[in-house]
């Protein structure tokens, strides 16, 4: 279920207030692709090892925040590092 363009409009990042936009399919599986190869860390340290099918990303290609459910998981801690150059790379879009 994608998340309404009404509440896309209110979420931010919660470590940072950047505004957040939605992560396309395309790079959704090529995150699932750096997850299934362990590449991925979330703020806290720990891999992330389950999949993504939908995703909210940083204005600034920073960080990802999944969707479970319909349901944004804006946690610090469970924020999906990316840094330019970094494993998962700078997003663009």
């Amino acid at each position: 279920m994608p998340i309404s363009e009404h509440l896309l409009e209110i979420l931010v990042c919660p470590r940072t207030r950047t505004a957040v936009k939605t992560v396309p399919d395309a790079e959704v599986q090529r995150l699932n692709e750096l997850i299934a190869a362990r590449r991925l860390h979330y703020a806290d340290g720990s891999v992330v090892e389950q999949s993504l099918e939908e995703a909210l990303v940083t204005v600034d290609g920073k960080t990802v925040y999944r969707i479970d459910d319909g349901i944004a998981v804006m946690l610090i801690e469970r924020g999906i590092v990316l840094e330019a150059g970094g494993e998962g790379g700078k997003q663009d879009g």
